[in-house]
């Protein structure tokens, strides 16, 4: 049987950090479109980013321009950040009952 010291530094080895994996993943998914959205940018054509040009759908304010790639950043950090924090604090729910 563990003791409650013993139990107490388990418990905070196993735990994660919600926010830090709400940052973590913030900045993967924010960057990843920042730098799709820049990339279609430079690329240009005559018709740059159709598909990508979809989430306008889901984040207003997003169009496939240096402005747009700003906003879309703000919107896919919240949406990471929120997915991180929610994953946190499942696997905490979870590892410690």
């Amino acid at each position: 049987m563990a003791s409650s010291s013993e139990r107490d530094v388990q418990r905070s080895v196993i735990a994660l950090n919600a926010r830090a994996w709400g940052i973590a993943f913030g900045l993967v998914l924010g960057g990843g479109l920042l730098l799709a959205t820049l990339f279609l940018v430079v690329k240009s054509g005559p018709n740059p980013g159709q598909h990508l040009r979809l989430l306008s759908v889901f984040f207003p304010g997003y169009s496939v321009t240096v402005v747009g790639a700003l906003v879309g950043f703000v919107y896919a950090f919240v949406l990471g950040y929120a997915l991180g924090r929610v994953i946190g604090l499942v696997y905490n729910r979870i590892a410690f009952r």
